[in-house]
Parts: C-alpha cells; sequence; structure tokens
C-alpha cells in the first residue's frame, strides 16, 4: 500500500519506531513546540478574564471582545498566509509570525484600557495566524511518519497548548492579569530562537499562492461542507472557552484548574481516543455523535447547577478533542486542493464563528437570561451535525479511507497517488 507521500505504507503513528509519532526531526520538534505557545495564547485569558474585567472597570461583553477582535483577524488573516509563505517560504513566515505575537502579546501587558487591549489582541491574531496555518503545513511536510503522525502531533500540540493556557494564566495572573501577557512573549520569544535554530528553509511551491485561491477551493462541495459545519461548531467550542469563565465565576486559580482539566481532556481525545474510533465507526458517525453529545453537554452545563457545571465544562473537552481531529483531517484530506490552501479556505470560515460566539454569548444573557446562550450553543452543534449528515456524500473520500485503513487495504486514491508541486506534499489524485 502506498502512503499520503507517494512512499511505502504509513506507519503506525503511535509506534515508537522510525515512522513513530515520537521519533521527529528536531525542526518538527522546533514547530510543535512554538505551536503548543501559540495555542496556549488561546485558552490564556480565559481564568483571568474576571480579573481583567475588574481591573480595567470593563463588563463581560467588552472583555469577551479579546476573543473577537482575536479571532476575527485571524479568520481575515487566513486569506492571507498563503499568498505571504508562498512568497517568502515556511520559515520566515513562522518567523515573522512569532515576531508579531511576542510583539503584540508584551503590549497587551501594557494596555490602560479594554480599547488598547482588544487592539493588541488583533494584532497577535495576525501573527497566530500566519505562524498556525504554516505550522501544520510545515509539520505535515517534514515530520516522519507520513500525514497521519504529522496530524496527530500537530494535534497533540493543540491540546497540550489548550491545557497549558488556563493553566499559565492561572499562575501568573494571580499576580496580575498582565503578567500572562508578558509571559507568552517570552515563551514565544524562546519559540522564535528554536524555529531559527532548527528549522531550515523549507522549498518554496512551484506557484505562488493568490489571496482568492482559498475562496477557490471552498467552491469544492466536501470542503465547503467541512467548513460550514466547523463553523457551527466552534460556535459552541468557543461559547464554552469564553463564556463559561464568567458563569463559573471562580478564583483564577480554580478557573484555571478547571481549564488544565478540560484541556488534558482535549488532547487525550484528539490524539488517542480519535484514531481509535475512527478506525472502528468511520469518521462521520464518529463527529456527527460527537457533535450531538457536546450539545447534549452544553445543554446540561447551561441548566446545571455549579458542580454539574465545573463537571460539564472539563467533560466537553472530550468532545471537542474528538472533533478537532476528525475536521482537521477532513479539511486536509476531502478536497484535491493544495493542504495550506484547503486549510487556508476552511479555516476562514470557520474562525469567524469563533469570533462571533464571545461577542454574542454575553449579549444573548443580557438579553434574555444565563441558560439561553448554551441553548444557543447546543443548537449550533447539533447544525454541525446535520450538515455532516446531509453532506455525508461530499465527505465520502475521508470515510472510503477509513474503510481501507481498517480493513488494511488500499484504496484507488492510495494506489494512484499525485504530487502537488503547490505545497510539495502528495494529495490523493481523484
Amino acid at each position: 500500500m502506498r502512503s499520503s507521500t507517494g512512499g511505502p505504507a504509513e506507519a503506525d503513528p503511535f509506534d515508537a519506531g522510525a515512522g513513530g509519532l515520537l521519533r521527529q526531526p528536531k525542526s518538527v520538534w522546533a514547530t510543535a513546540g512554538a505551536s503548543v505557545v501559540a495555542f496556549m495564547g488561546i485558552g490564556l485569558v480565559d481564568p483571568i478574564l474576571p480579573s481583567i474585567a475588574k481591573g480595567l472597570d470593563a463588563t463581560a461583553s467588552q472583555v469577551s471582545l479579546l476573543f473577537t477582535s482575536y479571532f476575527l483577524i485571524t479568520a481575515v488573516a487566513m486569506l492571507v498566509t498563503g499568498f505571504v509563505s508562498s512568497r517568502i517560504g515556511g520559515r520566515r513566515t513562522l518567523l515573522l509570525g512569532l515576531a508579531f505575537v511576542v510583539v503584540f502579546a508584551g503590549l497587551a501587558g501594557t494596555s490602560g484600557s479594554v480599547g488598547e487591549l482588544v487592539g493588541f489582541r488583533a494584532g497577535w491574531g495576525l501573527g497566530n495566524a500566519l505562524f498556525v496555518s504554516t505550522a501544520l503545513a510545515v509539520i505535515v511536510g517534514a515530520a516522519a511518519g507520513g500525514s497521519a503522525a504529522a496530524i496527530l502531533l500537530y494535534e497533540s500540540a493543540l491540546g497540550l497548548g489548550m491545557a497549558c493556557g488556563p493553566l499559565l494564566g492561572a499562575l501568573l495572573g494571580d499576580a496580575s492579569w498582565r503578567y500572562p501577557f508578558f509571559g507568552t512573549a517570552v515563551l514565544m520569544a524562546i519559540g522564535f530562537l528554536c524555529i531559527t535554530a532548527f528549522l531550515k528553509e523549507q522549498p518554496r511551491p512551484a506557484r505562488r499562492t493568490s489571496l482568492l485561491d482559498p475562496l477557490k477551493a471552498l467552491g469544492h462541495g466536501g470542503l465547503a461542507s467541512a467548513a460550514v459545519s466547523a463553523f457551527f461548531y466552534n460556535y459552541t467550542f468557543f461559547t464554552v472557552l469564553a463564556f463559561t469563565p464568567f458563569v463559573l465565576n471562580m478564583t483564577p486559580y480554580k478557573s484555571g484548574a478547571v481549564f488544565f482539566a478540560w484541556g488534558v481532556l482535549l488532547a487525550v481525545f484528539s490524539v488517542i481516543v480519535a484514531p481509535r474510533m475512527q478506525k472502528r465507526f468511520g469518521s462521520l458517525k464518529v463527529l456527527g455523535g460527537s457533535l450531538v453529545l457536546l450539545a447534549a453537554d452544553v445543554l446540561i452545563l447551561g441548566y446545571g447547577d455549579h458542580t454539574t457545571a465545573v463537571v460539564c465544562t472539563v467533560l466537553s473537552g472530550a468532545f471537542i478533542g474528538v472533533n478537532n481531529t476528525v475536521y482537521t483531517e477532513l479539511a486536509l484530506g476531502v478536497s484535491d486542493a493544495p493542504r495550506p490552501v484547503a486549510s487556508a479556505g476552511y479555516n476562514f470560515v470557520r474562525w469567524f464563528a469563533a469570533a462571533a460566539a464571545p461577542f454574542f454569548a454575553p449579549k444573548i444573557e443580557e438579553w434574555t437570561d444565563v441558560h439561553i446562550p448554551f441553548v444557543v450553543a447546543a443548537v449550533t452543534a447539533v447544525v454541525g451535525a446535520l450538515v455532516v449528515l446531509v453532506r455525508r456524500r461530499a465527505l465520502a473520500l475521508p470515510r472510503a479511507l477509513d474503510s481501507a485503513r481498517a480493513e488494511g487495504t488500499p484504496t484507488a486514491e492510495e494506489l494512484e497517488p499525485r504530487h502537488a508541486a503547490e505545497d510539495g506534499v502528495t494529495i490523493f489524485a481523484d
């Protein structure tokens, strides 16, 4: 059987041998390590949101704009990442993104008002977009063990970052809400030095990516379906991440502990549980079931007592971990677009929901009551599952690959790979 890189069949990503998840070049570990810190920046402010509101004399809806500005810029910047990286190379794009994060995270710690902090988070989002989207392509291209190991390594970085972000935010934020921002700037500066030292310049693509290529890629029915479903799912995801801390109303340490446990479940289920479930049941069944369970969990979170809300917040990490892994594989494998282009188009759509949820959830609470934002989040998760159900034929390629992996037999797509010069990674032929 051939692999997605055109060589021998991919090794078991959990195998500790030469093609295993843990046996990777230094360049991959440097990129993955910096990715951990990049993802830490997403949940970093969770435990300190009430502290920021108190320190800057702001309302919950004003502070939630920290997420909205961050992800709104991230979404728009996804159209730019391929354009930039195809002209200056992957390594320079990573370094540029890291430099933006170092500067704007540091400036965020000096903010004197909510408006300043929101503006600096927007600049942070631009840097994060340049880094994160390029990091996935670099890891896929450089990792040993093929694309399966690369995706799991990327998801490991995501899960670890999501887990450690709230913990770091709690530890540093207990002294001052400003310290987590300074801490992130320092860690990203270390990541900058690691990338500089260990990552060689990546081969530039044969064809430069235009600003419209990610939008054109969304013309593929399967990729568009994955992006739309992920849009609704991300609304649920970021309602939990950005709005729940206000509902729990805990000290930074306690809130950090809750979201650390949440992040641990996210990491374990994305890296260990999701691949095994996909192999047994198929990606689409796993994704649809996980979205429905997430909807039920969020609904109980919204109507339960404080202890129930804590338990459901932590438990949601399991469903989010499964969803993240399956959505990433769908985005990268469902269409014939180069992986960086497909990823940019997919992320362009879904990050708009990440920007919308932190803004609308507290507004909906102001207009109604504290329960309704979670009802809306439950509905959006169900809508995401319905998109998967209705568009299952457009998403059939990954399901065919699931069957082949489970049976240990090659598919036609695996037997006839073609090399995509645009990104230097083999893409399955139609």
